[in-house]
């Protein structure tokens, strides 16, 4: 029941109205209470002990207790004399301490978030390019360095498409054309994979090249190329099971985010907000689109 209840948007929202209502207190409680007034709970010392015991591999003795104690205490002391002072208020890294300890808040809630089936098959169908399984390619190829060709080149380029689609012509790849860093043969190798090795324009000719056919002359970012295609996969939505985890990651994090904006905007309606621009220097027209107040 517990963990059905957790899958419920409405349950995290609920917490998350708590949680404002907590940061609300911890404002009031700066300014309002009996501020001089410290208790040091079993459950604080318990975790002085627990921290001890981690760095030192044993608990501490009743002297180094009574030390660790001293030092929360003056730790305490110093931290409410400093908000008292507003110390926090102009110190950027306190600033930026505080707002990620409250980030923390909303995550800690949406981490608890387990999407249903359904959102998460709806979640693939709205975002079906995070997802798509990209165009894949077999493919060999033969490098002619238009350096050494020259003027020549497109003839050499026909010449040898001549030999290489001769009926029953079975060509050594390997032994053909110049010398090239990557290998003649690229086997099942996505689009992307292509244009990171070739370029954009050689992935590109591939998915318009015939299959079953030596092609060319087709132009890379490396020079030029005759090129036979064996296989072209076309890319594809693929079924929720073949990417469950990627979608449910991908899902988490959106909601985080989600959670994370909507409990900022919670927070921010409690607050009257005026932002005051300098006024433009004499001479200075005003920046395009911003109202000076």
């Amino acid at each position: 029941m517990i963990k059905k209840l957790l899958r419920e948007p409405l349950v995290h929202f609920l917490i998350l109205g708590a949680l404002l209502l907590f940061a609300s207190n911890l404002v009031n409680n700066r300014t309002s209470g009996d501020t001089k007034k410290i208790v040091i709970t079993a459950g604080q010392i318990e975790h002085l002990e627990y921290g001890f015991a981690r760095v030192h591999q044993r608990p501490p003795d009743p002297d180094e207790l009574k030390g660790l104690i001293r030092d929360y205490l003056r730790e305490e002391v110093y931290y409410r004399e400093a908000l008292a002072l507003g110390l926090d208020r102009d110190d950027v890294p306190i600033r930026q301490r505080l707002r990620q300890k409250m980030e923390f808040i909303s995550e800690d809630v949406a981490a608890q978030a387990e999407p249903t089936e359904t959102q998460l098959r709806s979640y693939l169908n709205d975002h079906p390019d995070k997802f798509r399984v990209e165009r894949h390619f077999t493919f060999s190829q033969i490098y002619l360095n238009p350096a050494r060709h020259g003027q020549r080149l497109n003839a050499d380029a026909q010449k040898m498409l001549a030999q290489l689609n001769k009926p029953d012509t079975e060509a050594n790849v390997s032994t053909m054309g110049d010398p090239f860093l990557l290998e003649p043969r690229s086997q099942d190798v996505s689009a992307s994979d292509v244009a990171r090795d070739f370029g954009d324009k050689f992935a590109a000719a591939l998915g318009e090249l015939p299959v079953g056919k030596w092609q060319g002359p087709v132009e890379s970012g490396l020079g030029t190329h005759l090129v036979y295609v064996s296989t072209r996969t076309d890319g594809r939505l693929p079924q929720l099971d073949e990417v469950h985890n990627a979608v449910r990651r991908e899902w988490a994090n959106d909601y985080r985010l989600e959670a994370n904006e909507k409990f900022y905007e919670g927070l921010l309606k409690r607050y009257i907000v005026t932002v005051e621009l300098p006024q433009p220097a004499a001479g200075e027209k005003a920046q395009a689109g911003v109202k000076r107040p």
